[in-house]
């Protein structure tokens, strides 16, 4: 199951890319995350618990980090892998594209997609409007 979210934000990509890339401050901005818990600085190898309204709480782990770019994080579980992809390109005149993807698969994850993909699509963008109005304030 894939969803994808672009959306472009009026505001420099270093300002995006810094509320983007402090996710324990997620819950802030949107409505769609209700705690994220890192174990050490956003890095390859961190981990992530994150807790969402109406899902279980699910443990991410960070694949790779273009610092200032983007960041990739997985959830595994029996049966199931889940790929979230977060990625800021600049687009000149002080404004960027921001691209959020999650690509979820194996027998229970396309499970799981197909039985919440409403819910997902809501969530990423959620998160996507919630990123572009924080990164706008004041």
């Amino acid at each position: 199951m894939h969803t994808e979210v672009t959306t472009s934000i009026q505001a420099p990509a270093p300002r995006v890319w810094a509320v983007l890339s402090d996710v324990e401050r997620w819950p802030t901005w949107t409505a769609s995350v209700r705690r994220v818990e890192l174990d050490r600085a956003l890095e390859v190898g961190a981990v992530a618990k994150v807790r969402q309204p109406k899902l279980p709480p699910t443990a991410w782990t960070v694949t790779e980090l273009v610092p200032g770019r983007s960041f990739t994080w997985e959830s595994k579980a029996p049966g199931s892998r889940a790929v979230g992809e977060h990625e800021v390109t600049p687009t000149g005149e002080g404004g960027c594209e921001v691209r959020l993807r999650l690509e979820q698969s194996g027998p229970l994850g396309s499970l799981v997609g197909l039985l919440y993909r409403g819910l997902t699509r809501r969530y990423v963008q959620m998160e996507a409007d919630g990123l572009a109005a924080e990164a706008t304030s004041g």
